[in-house]
């Protein structure tokens, strides 16, 4: 019945696509009277839509317009025009959906659509890439034609100074990738003054290869950190002692589906052997897991992880002694981002590489909340479909799949297993050798660095025979993390006739491969070649050769059509479907045939992990021959459940994360909003008002209680504390002798003393200079006491599953231990930042302005194994003596807090700890 009605009204993808038919067809009839305007008068219709724009009209009244101007423009500036399914796409971006189309649709040129319309408004809009190069490149491309429309652009990338955020920023369309968005947002809550601020809100997003972003990336946090003590040679010793542990297979568990790895009880007690014999354990304790021993423990697991679960050229690759994470999924480089929690120190030592040192949380948020910051959030991707569900419960956003512009001639074939990989690859060699000598460009995919190479040098050793003559090797192209540099190069000519690429998942991600090869590409090595001979291309000269490229190109294209277009050859099957898909979507753009199969074996981790035993005992039943592989629909339907069971394992993962997070983002936006508010105020002596009479209610309410009797009061308690952190002798005891004094008493004297002490010492410093005092020690109390909060949150949550075996539901008990936690914080700020303010002395001296903490690192969080990936931080530069003496224990030189009290001042005073610098704890 259902079959029937989608047949009859259609889906209800197909139904929404259909209605916005309407509006496109007021596009086009708008078309002949934007070409009759003058590039000047072009241009002014920008200026004209601002105007009715703050007259009260709104982006959707002025859609049709805008869209046909974008189109006019796009063709005087780009030499590109809008086919009519990228207007629809353009529409479903600005409605705040996903436009799921296929590669080679020109997304890039999708997007200045909504992308213009929504920079009318003037609040900014972001367009979010997945790598640097993808960001400058779309950035300076379409940046023509929002220059040619009166519009400003600026890039994002790494390593740009805060000043040029800033620029870019404020105008009218910044371009730059997910992680740089995210951590200036990070950044700007770490800043000292608003001017150093460079983000000026969260207006609207457009998210390119919105599923890698959204979903892929969202299961790693971003997270700000700064470095900790140095433990270089602890890491080492630990790693040695697991070398050795793990060569018995009987010392630990590997659980490959949940990529997880724990010591088995005959583990645990061979590294207790050899910690107490190595005498790394604490003294006089009751053994490995006691608590003085948590640390070690602690880095005992952290290194069999990284021996275990960590496989070098597949998940990291060592360059340049320094070691460097691979994407999963799109197999680059993540240069810059670290395991965090001693997790890339232990693969450091690993790999004998140099061991920087740890790091501790200094801010943190999610992909997914810092996303839901926008008022309006979009994307595109050529496969979100078989996410969409995941799309809506989080985001809220609906995946519509465009039409293409011309029907899709690409063959899939099903796919080919064989039992063994040696077999596979047997099968692979053979299906490369056919292409290459037919001219038939062929794509070759794999899941590493690691599989990629193996394939290379089975290519380089292939004997095989063409019209009779034997010949060794087949010439080929690797596109790995190794070789990124060189990305762009290899892709553009991956399309020629009888090319052969292998490529990890990173291929072409956000770039085409072209039949016939790339002209631009081309043209540009020949600029370089003569520039090298010391030769000047003219601009005659270049479109000579530009002419002589274009005739060669047409001429390789048909040839690589006739030889059926470009084949893409999966080696294996990746745990998601979507990373498939793009692999497919690589051949077959715009109307063009192309070809598609995966060869895979029983030994292939997504087979030997789910299905591996059974597959090999069936081939075995069916008396499969050494060579033969097996090919039917049923298996693929096979294959595609077990991708689906691991998708939905990994989408329970995020959503739990985000749970989770949930939880402390009300804290983190309330954090947030508060510190710009004080930031953004020249005087808070309202607050630290306020701040100092909660303090003293707090403290009367504890020690003297209302209506409770004069021989229950707590007086020798209450003396000591107001003396801690009121800095005031007040004779408390004579007070408690007097008649008829009770805790409201107590609260009015002990306020009117603490207000006039406060008083004198203003008057001392002078009240503009009090001020100043006030505003950077609140705002640096805030940022201590929120890194102490997120650090008890770690914690917490690392340890908060363990009720569920007390029949608790963890995430209700973190909600409620959070909520405690973030009460004891507001607390701690009253009553720290009262302490400093009543107690520390202060000499004042000219202050050096206070910056944003520089060299902080990129970190995420692994849910699957719990770890952090990518860190940083440092605290502010350029403090004077004096103001470094304000500062509290936690923010002083690496070690003054482990100083004994009874011991001498490291500031050189001369004075104990405890009666200078540790008189602040």
């Amino acid at each position: 019945m259902l079959g029937f009605a989608k047949k009859l009204f259609g889906s209800s993808n197909e139904r929404k696509v259909k209605s916005l038919h309407g509006r496109v067809a007021k596009i086009n009839a708008l078309e002949p009277q934007m070409a009759a305007l003058s590039d000047e008068a072009l241009k002014a219709k920008t200026q004209e839509f601002k105007d009715r724009l703050e007259k009260g009209a709104t982006l959707d009244d002025i859609l049709d317009e805008a869209f046909a101007v974008v189109r006019e423009g796009s063709k005087r500036a780009l030499g590109m025009r809008h086919f009519d399914v990228q207007l629809i796409g353009g529409m479903v971006l600005h409605f705040g959906g996903i436009s799921e189309m296929r590669t080679g649709e020109g997304k890039t040129l999708v997007a200045t659509l909504p992308t213009y319309l929504n920079a009318l408004a003037g609040k900014g809009v972001h367009v979010i890439t997945v790598n640097d190069y993808l960001a400058t490149r779309d950035a300076e491309w379409m940046g023509q034609l929002y220059n040619f429309l009166g519009l400003s652009y600026g890039i994002i990338v790494n390593g740009l100074s805060q000043g040029d955020r800033q620029r870019a920023y404020r105008a009218d369309i910044t371009y730059g990738t997910n992680n740089e968005f995210g951590f200036d947002y990070l950044r700007d809550n770490l800043v000292y003054d608003v001017n150093e601020m460079v983000q000026r809100g969260h207006h609207y997003v457009i998210v390119d290869e919105v599923d890698s972003i959204l979903i892929d990336e969202a299961r790693t946090p971003l997270i700000i950190s700064g470095p900790t003590e140095d433990r270089s040679e602890l890491y080492k010793t630990i790693d040695l002692l697991v070398k050795e542990l793990i060569k018995d297979k009987t010392n630990y568990d590997h659980d490959e589906k949940q990529k997880q790895v724990i010591l088995t009880e005959e583990g645990q007690e061979r590294i207790e052997e050899v910690l107490i014999s190595g005498g790394h354990l604490a003294e006089d304790t009751a053994g490995l897991y006691d608590a003085a021993n948590i640390s070690i423990v602690h880095h005992v697991n952290q290194a069999l992880r990284a021996n275990v679960l960590y496989t070098r050229d597949k998940d990291y690759i060592v360059k340049g002694g320094e070691v460097v994470l691979i994407d999963e999924f799109t197999g680059r480089m993540m240069t810059g981002r670290r395991l965090s929690e001693g997790l890339h120190q232990a693969i450091e030592a690993k790999e004998g590489a140099d061991i920087q040192p740890e790091n501790q949380t200094l801010a943190s948020v999610t992909i997914q909340n810092y996303f839901r910051l926008y008022t309006k959030l979009s994307g595109m991707t050529g496969t979100a479909s078989t996410e969409a569900q995941e799309f809506d419960d989080i985001y809220k956003m609906s995946v519509s799949e465009i039409p293409t512009n011309r029907v899709i001639q690409r063959i899939d074939d099903d796919d080919e297993v064989y039992r063994t990989e040696a077999e596979k690859n047997r099968a692979i060699l053979v299906q490369i050798a056919d292409c290459h000598v037919r001219g038939q460009p062929i794509l070759v995919g794999t899941v590493s660095i690691e599989k990629s190479e193996e394939l290379s040098k089975l290519l380089d050793a292939y004997e095989w025979e063409v019209e009779g003559k034997k010949r060794k090797g087949i010439p080929h192209q690797v596109l790995n993390a190794r070789f990124h540099e060189q990305e762009a190069g290899i892709v553009a000519d991956a399309g020629v006739p009888g090319a052969v690429t292998i490529a990890t998942n990173m291929a072409g991600r956000g770039t085409d491969i072209q039949l016939g090869g790339s002209i631009d590409m081309r043209l540009s090595k020949w600029k370089i070649e003569q520039r090298g001979l010391g030769i000047e291309v003219t601009p005659e000269a270049e479109a000579e050769h530009r002419a002589e490229i274009e005739a060669e190109i047409a001429d390789a294209k048909k040839a690589a059509l006739a030889a059926g277009g470009l084949f893409v050859l999966g080696t294996e099957r990746h745990e998601s479907r979507r990373i498939d898909n793009q692999l497919r979507g690589r051949t077959g753009r715009q109307g063009d045939p192309g070809r598609s199969k995966f060869f895979l074996s029983c030994e292939d981790d997504l087979l030997r992990i789910f299905a591996g035993e059974r597959l090999d005992a069936i081939m075995r039943t069916f008396g499969v021959q050494d060579g033969e592989a097996i090919t039917h629909r049923w298996l693929n339907a096979a294959i595609a459940k077990a991708q689906t069971r691991v998708e939905q394992r990994n989408y329970e993962i995020r959503k739990n994360l985000l749970k989770y997070d949930d939880v402390v983002n009300d804290q983190r936006k309330a954090v947030f909003e508060q510190r710009q508010e004080f930031m953004e105020s020249s005087d808070l002596s309202e607050v630290i008002h306020e701040m100092r009479h909660d303090v003293i209610d707090d403290l009367v309410g504890r020690h003297v209680p209302p209506k409770a009797y004069a021989e229950q009061w707590d007086i020798e308690g209450l003396h000591e504390r107001v003396q801690a952190i009121l800095g005031m002798d007040l004779p408390l005891k004579e007070w408690a002798s007097e008649e008829g004094v009770d805790d409201e008493a107590f609260r009015e004297r002990i306020t009117k003393a603490a207000d006039e002490y406060a008083a004198q010492r203003e008057v001392i410093i002078t009240p503009e200079q009090m001020r100043q005092v006030e505003k950077s020690f609140l705002l640096q109390m805030i940022d201590l006491q929120w890194r102490e909060h997120l650090m008890h949150l770690d914690h917490l949550r690392n340890v908060i599953g363990l009720r569920g075996y007390g029949q608790r539901d963890p995430l209700n008990e973190y909600k409620t231990e959070a909520f405690s936690l973030f009460e004891k914080l507001l607390g701690d700020l009253r009553s720290n930042t009262t302490r400093w303010l009543m107690t520390v002395e202060i000499a004042y001296a000219e202050p050096e302005p206070l910056h944003t903490p520089e060299n902080l690192i990129p970190v995420h969080l692994d849910p699957l194994t719990g770890e952090n990936a990518a860190v940083a931080g440092a605290i502010p530069e350029g403090l004077s003596p004096e103001q470094r003496e304000a500062l509290p224990v936690s923010s002083l030189p690496e070690g003054w807090e482990r100083t004994n009290r009874n011991g001498a001042c490291p500031c050189g005073s001369g004075k104990k700890f405890k009666q200078c610098h540790g008189s602040l704890v």
